[in-house]
């Protein structure tokens, strides 16, 4: 029998898990906490995430969507603090491709903004050639002030050459502006002693964890176990961030609306 290798194996879960219907809860209210912008299959996992940290870790203190850096600092999808103020931080990916946009290093990042100087330079000689095409049309143009050499063949050609060129830099600096080593920057590895990632089961092949993570799927098997680092205890930091993360979601699972003016909270239906 022919063996197929662990790659296919990942690529057919995958191909599974976009055409299987996303997890139903048992009771709605199940779904409180969730965001709009996730799939259930993702909320399902941060839940698993939650029940391993609590049951397994001993974890007391629990948060989703945290920013353990800061206001402005990347959001991490749980993290919790367990005995002797250890604390732990769960990514959840729910595709390869998910998984492959924070598994990206610092070298990476380099070689994507060595490409920046080559592309702005694209963009400056194509302006240059849109210029002098412009030109052109209009002195052959027949009639002066005459727009009918916008459709002048060399300037179309031009025109496109130069748009082309103006997409890619904006694509190009989005990708950098976005660009994610979350996996492998050593400050956000000082977030936590252990570092998780939770997946579906099959989806991340073992040989695939980044160094210093562990792996969980949603049975709360664990494949690869996170290795325990010494980092500078931030444990008031921690907590401090849990409770803002905690106490924002349940304003919003309270209906809480966020106005120009500030939090608007729901009224109550006087009784007669």
């Amino acid at each position: 029998m022919r063996r197929r290798s662990p790659n296919f194996i990942c690529d057919s879960v995958l191909a599974k898990s976009k055409s299987s219907p996303q997890p139903v809860p048992s009771d709605p209210a199940q779904l409180a906490f969730k965001r709009g912008n996730e799939t259930t299959l993702t909320y399902k996992l941060k839940w698993a995430a939650w029940e391993w940290l609590f049951n397994t870790a001993g974890c007391r203190a629990i948060g989703y969507e945290v920013r353990l850096e800061g206001p402005f600092g990347r959001i991490t999808d749980v993290v919790g603090i367990g005995p002797e103020n250890r604390v732990y931080l769960f990514e959840v990916k729910v595709s390869r491709s998910d998984k492959s946009r924070d598994d990206k290093t610092a070298k990476d990042l380099e070689r994507l903004e060595d490409r920046e100087p080559i592309v702005e330079e694209s963009v400056r000689l194509t302006a240059g050639i849109l210029e002098a095409a412009a030109v052109f049309a209009k002195d052959s143009s027949v009639v002066s002030n005459d727009q009918n050499w916008r459709q002048d063949e060399g300037y179309r050609q031009a025109l496109g050459d130069h748009g082309k060129r103006v997409r890619q830099r904006t694509r190009l600096r989005d990708r950098i502006a976005t660009f994610s080593t979350k996996f492998h920057d050593p400050a956000y590895l000082r977030c936590a002693h252990h570092h998780y990632v939770m997946a579906p089961s099959g989806l991340i092949r073992t040989d695939e964890v980044p160094p210093m993570w562990g792996l969980l799927d949603e049975h709360l098997n664990t494949r690869v176990e996170a290795p325990y680092k010494q980092v500078r205890d931030a444990t008031n930091h921690v907590l401090r961030a849990i409770a803002r993360a905690n106490t924002r979601d349940l304003m919003h699972a309270y209906g809480v609306k966020r106005e120009k003016d500030g939090p608007l909270f729901p009224g109550w239906n006087e009784e007669g």
